[in-house]
């Protein structure tokens, strides 16, 4: 599967793509910088957790209302307002931090809010990639939109090292402009991103109700759902977990930093590979691999608290990641009809992500109650037994490689073209 050098040539995408990667560049270093300024501020890892649950929380509890968004608002406008909303935000921590005012309530506020703002993007930015790319380009679309993902944890966490290092509120202005960017270039969109027109009148509740049913009625997406929710909220306790034992150890932040800078490095290249990994992997077979990956980089990181060992650990875990949640998203993406585009993408974020806000709480008690090691190989074990969820389940293991599904699909079109036809006749 190709499709890198068409997508290069697509002005609307490669102006989102690169706005995107901009704004999560800004976004990863501040996320590196909120816990190692809270555990500064404090001495205590709850606190940090409290921090970037704040943020988890607002992102999570946007997503359904973003989802109505942005199947009825014009999704530039949502976009600009978004990160319009988080340069001002971030600005105030920065100002903030350059008068000696900087304080906990503060940084959980902004953490809320800025999570509010991601959520409410996100859902119009998915839509707004199905609306700029066709059909047989959005498995690589994706994993390009994977591959931005992993560019920010790259820069971020070495970036963001940097920058604390300077001084601590350095990393929360350099996110403000680069949402800043981002707000000035969403504005040069040229594709009709309004929302779709003769939509029926129906209040909020009936359409995030509508997005739910739609995404509930599949059973791949209820199993998926499930998996999806388990591994999210594990995985990152798992690395929240890493950073701060590394923290506490007393590691310098930009030694800490290249942990980020490993794991962006495995994420690109996995994206790169990403592609050509989903065109020749049954879509199924894929995400069960996916699911197992994370289980083996536990034993390295209960018998070793090393940057050097936490970043092979990540590299490892990461690099199926862009081609199993560039896949998934293809196939969702793929089968959804493009009035539900919004709801039917925040329903499932917001599924997925429901309880990832408790990710870094579990991290803190685990590791300030039994310990680092400890607190890992617990983890560890719960990853592995969500692992079960997609190997046991049918409908996923049964989803064929995206040439077989993608011809059933546009037979099923086709099909219902014709009897559209003939019935206007």
């Amino acid at each position: 599967m190709t499709g890198y050098r068409e997508l290069s040539k697509n002005r609307d995408f490669t102006i989102l793509w690169t706005g995107q990667t901009i704004s999560d560049l800004g976004s990863q270093v501040s996320l590196f910088a909120f816990p190692l300024v809270t555990y500064a501020l404090t001495g205590s890892a709850l606190w940090a957790a409290v921090v970037e649950a704040a943020f988890l929380i607002g992102l999570c509890g946007a997503l359904l209302p973003a989802g109505v968004l942005a199947d009825r608002v014009d999704r530039k406008l949502l976009m600009r307002a978004a990160s319009g909303g988080g340069a001002l935000l971030y600005a105030s921590l920065a100002v903030a931090g350059l008068l000696g005012t900087l304080t906990i309530p503060h940084l959980v506020a902004v953490g809320l809010l800025t999570g509010v703002a991601t959520g409410l993007s996100g859902p119009a930015e998915m839509s707004a990639v199905r609306s700029v790319v066709p059909r047989e380009l959005l498995p690589t679309a994706f994993s390009q939109s994977q591959a931005r993902q992993h560019v920010g944890a790259l820069l971020g966490g070495p970036l963001g090292g940097v920058l604390y290092g300077v001084t601590r509120w350095l990393p929360f202005a350099f996110d403000a402009v680069t949402f800043a960017a981002y707000w000035l270039l969403a504005g040069r969109l040229r594709t009709d991103l309004s929302a779709p027109a003769d939509q029926p009148r129906r209040s909020p509740r009936q359409d995030i109700a509508e997005g739910f049913r739609f995404v509930l009625s599949w059973p791949y997406f209820r199993a998926l759902i499930v998996w999806s929710a388990s591994i999210n909220l594990l995985v990152n306790a798992m690395f929240f977990v890493a950073l701060l034992r590394l923290v506490q150890e007393g590691f310098d932040p930009k030694a800490i930093g290249l942990v980020s800078t490993a794991a962006g490095v495995s994420g690109i290249l996995g994206a790169l590979a990403a592609p050509w990994i989903i065109d020749r992997m049954a879509t199924g077979a894929l995400l069960v691999t996916v699911a197992w990956s994370f289980v083996p980089i536990v034993v390295p990181m209960v018998l070793w608290n090393n940057p050097a060992v936490v970043a092979a650990a990540l590299a490892f875990g990461l690099f199926l990641n862009p081609a199993g949640n560039a896949g998934g998203q293809t196939y969702r993406i793929a089968h959804t009809p493009s009035e539900l585009q919004g709801r039917a993408a925040s329903a499932s974020s917001f599924m997925s992500t429901s309880v990832m806000w408790l990710a870094p709480l579990l991290g803190g008690v685990l590791l300030e109650t039994v310990g680092g090691p400890a607190a890992v190989a617990v983890i560890g074990g719960l990853v592995a037994l969500v692992a079960l969820v997609p190997t046991l389940s049918t409908s996923i293991r049964s989803v064929p490689r995206p040439a077989v599904w993608q011809a059933e699909l546009a037979g099923r079109d086709a099909v219902r073209d014709e009897r559209a036809v003939s019935t206007a006749v």
